[in-house]
């Protein structure tokens, strides 16, 4: 597409490589094949104008951005301008001086190597932060599953201590009875898979709920309602996610063909709670309350709701209740305690 004494122009200079092409298809298929860093043209070509063979450059991905000089036999304002605003980047009047015409095949391509270079860093830089945001993204998930939602966001945030006191909240234990004797008789994998499933349900009552989870302690399940954010009703809440543990437990076990059963302790009442540990966080409560709410569940029995006077009365009509009398609890001497049949 170039005329033979520029050809040979470009053969004297031993670290120029070109392709020469005699037609528009050829060149269109010789640029998405041999990706030049510029694009040397006639004006006048067989088969095509120079104007639009600039306009079929620019029209394709492969050759967009590759600058374009465009060789004319004469000086044409007129034209340089309709070949500018298509999208060449040069014109020069044939012959032109060879000095002249490599400068400006290197000042060209050269600035065309360093858009790659841009682009490429660009895309490189794009793929980091994105990278960066999924592993933000898995960062915040993995929090999120061991604190609760506030309270990761505060440490975020950049608080550094994170302490307070609830002047009241619910309280829940819950424990498998008959558990230590089934996992004498079954391998690991069978082990971890049934408790995954049956703490995995009792997740998606808390939530369902309201209520945070706390932790598990080997077969035990601990949550409470009323914090991070202090509710009112939180006795209500956790009342109502123990009868769903209670029917849901129950579904796992017939589907299993196994005959543990649930125990369950609740009791309302001030906590302190917050959070411990520098490299694996640990968001947990402590104080009284959490002793006797502990204490209602190893003194409960299975399948049944234990819960405490405080929590009684907190419930007030909503629920039904079978009065249990007064129970010897260690530590605490002797309470009044009952056992959460259902709602009114």
């Amino acid at each position: 597409m170039i005329g033979e004494a520029v050809r040979r122009m470009l053969a004297d200079q031993p670290d120029v490589a070109f392709e020469f092409c005699r037609d528009a298809d050829a060149a269109m298929d010789s640029a998405a094949a041999f990706r030049p860093t510029l694009i040397l043209q006639d004006l006048v070509m067989p088969g095509i104008d120079g104007l639009d063979m600039v306009r079929r450059f620019r029209s394709v991905a492969a050759t967009a951005q590759v600058p374009v000089i465009v060789l004319s036999a004469k000086e044409e304002a007129v034209v340089k301008a309709q070949l500018l605003d298509a999208g060449a980047n040069d014109y020069l009047v044939k012959l032109p001086d060879p000095v002249e015409l490599i400068a400006r095949i290197r000042v060209h391509s050269d600035a065309y190597q360093r858009l790659l270079e841009r682009n490429a860093a660009f895309e490189a830089l794009e793929r980091s932060l994105a990278d960066l945001r999924r592993e933000q993204e898995k960062s915040e998930r993995l929090l999120l599953n061991i604190l609760p939602e506030k309270v990761a966001e505060r440490l975020k945030n950049g608080e550094a201590s994170i302490a307070e006191s609830f002047a009241c909240v619910t309280v829940l234990f819950a424990d498998l009875a008959g558990f230590t004797e089934f996992s004498q008789h079954v391998d690991a994998r069978h082990l971890v898979a049934i408790l995954d499933e049956i703490f995995s349900t009792f997740d998606h009552l808390a939530r369902a709920h309201g209520v945070e989870k706390i932790k598990t302690i080997g077969d035990a399940y601990m949550a409470v309602a009323g914090l991070p954010v202090p509710r009112d009703d939180h006795a209500e809440a956790v009342a109502a996610m123990a009868l769903g543990m209670q029917e849901a437990f129950r579904g796992v076990m017939r589907a299993r063909g196994l005959a543990m059963e649930l125990r369950i302790g609740v009791h309302s009442g001030p906590v302190a709670a917050g959070v411990i540990g520098r490299h694996k966080f640990s968001y947990d409560l402590w104080g009284d309350t959490v002793n006797l709410a502990s204490r209602m569940e190893s003194h409960g029995e299975p399948s049944r709701i234990h819960v405490s006077q405080a929590t009684r009365d907190l419930l007030g009509d909503a629920f039904r209740f079978a009065d249990r009398g007064e129970i010897p609890v260690k530590g605490k001497g002797t309470l009044r305690t009952y056992f959460l049949l259902g709602r009114a």
